[in-house]
Formats: structure tokens, sequence, C-alpha cells
């Protein structure tokens, strides 16, 4: 028990917002006293401010934990808060951090929150309760369904439960699958940050920067610290500099460098199998980005194929595409970044390279 641990105290939050506020404090007061724990009771003022009734409690709730010097907060959430909690992230769309619920631990501040109770369900908590003869107060507000908790809980848990009796401990489950997904991403993210020497972000920033990150949208652009990155297939890639600037094609005229600073590097030639020395002395070349429906002829016994095929296979993210510079003789592509020279223009002569600065 709590009670017989050295150094518990507790915590008790009156919201004001019923009638029966100062009972419920004078309970925790009795209780405590009798359990020799000091307790601490923090009244506050709940102000909605555009907020729901639950948004602006747990707001106000929040900043008066936060004053407390404890390093560790223990919190009474069950299997059946946890369950609620993911199913209601889920019906309002928040994403992989939603769909993760409460975490068993978790940072608040300086301190940390832990929620040992989170495995156990609301039941199990009566039939204890009540095997024991634990006093307990009931909130005559979680009658009221007009509060979506007080709904899921009274409505539509219910009518799941008709048909899938395990729901609570199956939503549970997958919230540990999805935390554990956010986890990685919460990983590659500090990765990628602490490799390249940017500042870690604060708490707020990172919450929403993981929310990004794992919404799963292809274009996802995330800054931080004067760098710009995106993810793609697992990995989060750094976007050059320079890559929003205006482009306008230009003509190459046999240089072996030309700097591209509007699309962030630059473009070498060096002597080899690349564009034959014929069409280097014949073709008028334009460098130009994606006009669109481009094809490619990789090898002589394969046919031509969209470079948006060739480029989803070399896997180049979509966003990077757009930004790449292509070698033209006239309307036909001769050659693409990380792809190569189409077999019409192929022979000795110069193999172009893309490199960014």
């Amino acid at each position: 028990m709590l009670k017989d641990r050295p150094n518990v105290s507790a915590v008790h939050v009156h919201h004001g917002l019923s009638a029966n506020a100062d009972a419920w404090a004078a309970f925790c007061r009795k209780l405590c006293r009798r359990w020799r724990i000091t307790l601490s009771v923090h009244k506050v003022r709940v102000e909605r401010s555009g907020k729901g009734l639950e948004a602006a409690a747990r707001d106000a709730r929040h900043a008066a934990l936060g004053k407390e010097t404890a390093e560790v907060i223990a919190l009474a959430h069950n299997l059946d808060d946890q369950a609620e909690t993911v199913l209601m992230n889920l019906l309002r769309g928040t994403g992989l951090r939603g769909a993760s619920g409460m975490r068993p631990r978790s940072r608040f501040g300086r301190k940390e929150l832990v929620r040992p109770l989170l495995d156990v369900s609301r039941r199990e908590i009566l039939e204890y309760a009540k095997r024991h003869r634990l006093e307990w107060i009931e909130d005559e507000s979680n009658a009221d369904e007009s509060l979506t908790r007080n709904f899921v809980r009274l409505r539509l848990g219910p009518l799941i439960e008709t048909r899938f009796p395990q729901w609570k401990r199956s939503l549970a489950r997958a919230a540990r699958l999805f935390a554990r997904k956010e986890s990685l991403a919460e990983g590659l993210l500090r990765s990628f940050l602490k490799e390249r020497g940017l500042n870690a972000p604060s708490e707020a920033k990172l919450v929403e920067m993981l929310k990004q990150l794992t919404s799963g949208g292809a274009r996802t652009l995330l800054e931080h610290d004067g760098t710009a990155m995106r993810a793609y297939r697992g990995a989060l890639l750094e976007e050059p500099k320079g890559t929003r600037a205006a482009f306008s094609p230009r003509l190459w005229k046999g240089e072996r460098r030309l700097p591209i600073p509007e699309l962030g590097g630059e473009l070498r030639f060096k002597p080899g199998e690349g564009i034959a020395s014929r069409w280097i002395n014949e073709c008028v070349f334009e460098i130009g980005l994606r006009r669109g429906g481009e094809r490619l002829q990789l090898h002589p016994r394969r046919p031509r194929r969209t470079l948006k095929n060739l480029f989803q296979e070399a896997g180049v993210p979509s966003w990077a595409r757009e930004r790449l510079p292509l070698l033209y003789c006239g309307n036909a592509l001769v050659w693409a970044p990380g792809l190569g020279v189409d077999v019409r223009y192929r022979g000795r002569g110069l193999i172009p390279e893309w490199r960014l600065l």
C-alpha cells in the first residue's frame, strides 16, 4: 500500500464545478489524516476560453499539478479510461499520437507521470475496493452524457461490448502498438537532430513535430533550428537549402561544372560512358525541371517508362522529384539524376552527376 511507503504525499484538485466540491476536499483531508499522508489541495478556476469544459478542467488540473515539487506523480487512469481515450481520439481523427492513448510513463515538464493502473479494469478496481471496504466518492458529473467521455462510457461502450466483449483490452493493446511506433519516430527525430548538431526542441514543439511526422503525409515538411526536413520510407531527409527558390531553365554548353544554387546543388560532368560526344556536339541541351509525361529508356531491351515510375523504384521522394535538374535535347529527355542517360543518347563522352551543396 502507498500509505505504508515514506515520502508519499497526495494532491487533490478542487475544480469548484460541483456543489459537492468542498465535501470532496474534506473527504480527502480526512482520509489522508487517517493514513498519515501529507495532502495538498489546489483550488483552481476553470476558464473555458473557447474550450470545452473537459479540456478547460484538464488544463487547470495540469497547471495545479505543475506547481507540485514532487518528482513523480501517480495518476489513477485505468484500462477503461485508456480504451475510452483511444476510441475518442480515433473518432476525432487525431492520428498516431491520439491512437497511442495515455502512456504508462511520460514526462510532465521536469516531472514524471506514471499510470500504474493502466492495465487494470474499472470493474477490477471496484471489486478490490469493495473487498477491502474502501471508501470513495462518485462524481455526479460522471452521469452527464453531454460530456463526450461519459457518452462513450455510458452509450457507445456498452453497445460495442455486446459484439466485442474484449474491446477495451483490444484497444489498449492497439494503443501500445501505436505508442511503440511513435516512440520509434521520436527516436528517429532525436537522432536526426543530434547528428546535425541541432538544438533539441521544446516538449510542445516535439509533440507537434511528431504529430506531423507520423501523419503519413507524403509532403510533410518539418522545420526546426533553421533546417527543413521531410519523412520518406521510414527515414528523415534534410531538404537542401535553396530548394524553394524560383528556377528558370538554362542551357548547358559543355561546361564540366555548372552551379545551380536555386536547386541547392551543382551539375558536374566527367569523362566516361554517359552522354555520347556526338550528341554533345549536335544537341542544344537545356536544363529544366519536370514538364510532365517524361519517359526514359534505361535498358536497350526494356521499354521506355515514365519518369514517375522510375523515380519511385529508385526511392526518390515525390517532393524531391520536382526540384531535380533534368537534361533535355529539345523536347526529349536525355538524363535524370539517380537514374541515368537514355539509351538513345548513351555512349563515350561525359557522365552527368548532380551534387547537393
